[in-house]
């Protein structure tokens, strides 16, 4: 298991740092303005990076056989972007990745899922690949516009919520890996946090997906109703925006949220969103070193340098590597030139993962898995996380 692991992160390194140089040299992952036309160069392009895979693994005897299952992925990934893609959705500000785990949980739960359809299903791989593309938009020059305000709530909410909600997880009797990914989901921000997570600790990915549905779930109410709140309770745009920003867990419906109180909220919602995204790669390698000099079972020796280094996520360094090289290497005209393709890349890699997650997940799994105890964490830590952040806010920018 860990060779394996330590393999799919190097190749999802290694894919996500060739299709960079690849788009850096002019080519678009996505061509042309037709949905259907989009949808075949993505799968083009999704299908050579997975022969990359297969090449790099010395196991390209059974790719053929995975096309066909790849394409089912990819169609359903098209419907869940044409739903998006409608006013309607786009108005509320609900991201792809939301129907795509939809549509997936509803072909897992009716008709269910072939076997010949799962070879293609390679959560892990895909989610790895969008998070080291994800590290080419935290750059330093954002955090610096993020402000020491919005920095300092950041730390103070993702160090307080996320000790409280593992004190809540253990006093529910949860282990150690569903402490790790519900406390970061929770704190830091949501899904990318609970996947890096699950990524450091070798967690296992029918937890991760009860948690990332978990907090998909969870942020449809809070993006609709907090809005409401802040406005009945009169607060200025620069704490209603801190507020925001600090407790919904995924950016698409903090622009939303945001977008309801005005441009000025919204971008205090945006910047404290941001604070913490950046946090998102020190809370792995720390997590990482933690998991890694922790016995997780009685057979685990004490761990040395080698042994931490063969635990440590790789795709981490390699978020931490792209972020690096477009805060610094790039010139900043070739990053704007060059950023909206690779954070459209990076959605594209993300919604093929929910889809597979939502192939992967049961309904019944996620309101009975170890009778209710993560769900019931989960929101009573988000409960928490709604009140302190509001206190920060008032605090830091009252």
């Amino acid at each position: 298991m860990l060779t394996k692991k330590i393999h799919e992160d190097w190749i999802a390194v290694i894919i996500a740092f060739l299709s960079i140089a690849v788009i850096t040299f002019g080519l678009k992952p996505f061509f042309g303005t037709v949905i259907l036309t989009k949808t075949a160069s993505g799968f083009i392009w999704v299908a050579a990076s997975l022969f990359i895979a297969k090449v790099l693994i010395r196991s390209t005897a059974d790719f053929i056989k995975l096309l066909p299952a790849l394409l089912v992925i990819v169609l359903i990934t098209l419907v869940a972007q044409i739903v998006a893609n409608t006013a309607f959705m786009k108005s509320y500000g609900i991201e792809v990745v939301l129907f795509s785990l939809i549509l997936g949980l509803i072909i897992s739960n009716t008709i269910g899922v072939p076997g010949w359809l799962k070879p293609a299903i390679q959560t892990e791989l895909y989610i790895k690949i969008g998070l080291v593309l994800l590290g080419c938009t935290v750059l330093f020059q954002d955090i610096v516009k993020a402000g020491a305000l919005g920095i300092i709530q950041s730390v103070a909410v993702v160090f307080t919520v996320w000790y409280f909600s593992f004190w809540v997880c253990k006093k529910l009797g949860l282990d150690d890996e569903f402490r790790m990914m519900i406390s970061s989901a929770v704190s830091i921000c949501g899904v990318s946090a609970a996947i890096a997570t699950a990524g450091a600790i070798e967690g296992d990915n029918k937890k991760l997906s009860h948690v990332i549905s978990l907090v998909l779930i969870v942020a449809i109410p809070m993006m609709l109703f907090m809005p409401y709140i802040a406005k009945w309770a009169g607060m200025s745009p620069a704490v209603a925006g801190a507020w925001l920003g600090g407790t919904i867990d995924t950016s698409g419906a903090v622009v939303a949220a945001g977008t309801m109180l005005g441009e000025e909220a919204l971008k205090y919602a945006t910047l404290v969103k941001f604070s913490q995204n950046v946090l998102l790669g020190l809370a792995a390698f720390f997590i990482s070193l933690y998991w890694s000099y922790s016995k997780k079972d009685a057979n685990y020796e004490k761990p040395t340098l080698r042994t931490i280094w063969e635990r440590f996520p790789k795709f981490v360094l390699g978020f931490i590597l792209a972020s690096l090289l477009f805060s610094f290497a790039l010139s900043p005209m070739l990053v704007t030139t060059i950023k909206g393709s690779i954070k459209e890349l990076q959605t594209y890699w993300f919604a093929l993962a929910f889809t597979c997650i939502g192939l992967e997940t049961k309904f019944t799994d996620i309101f009975s898995m170890e009778r209710g105890r993560p769900a019931m964490a989960f929101i009573i830590a988000q409960v928490f996380n709604i009140f302190f952040t509001l206190g920060i806010a008032y605090l830091v920018f009252g």
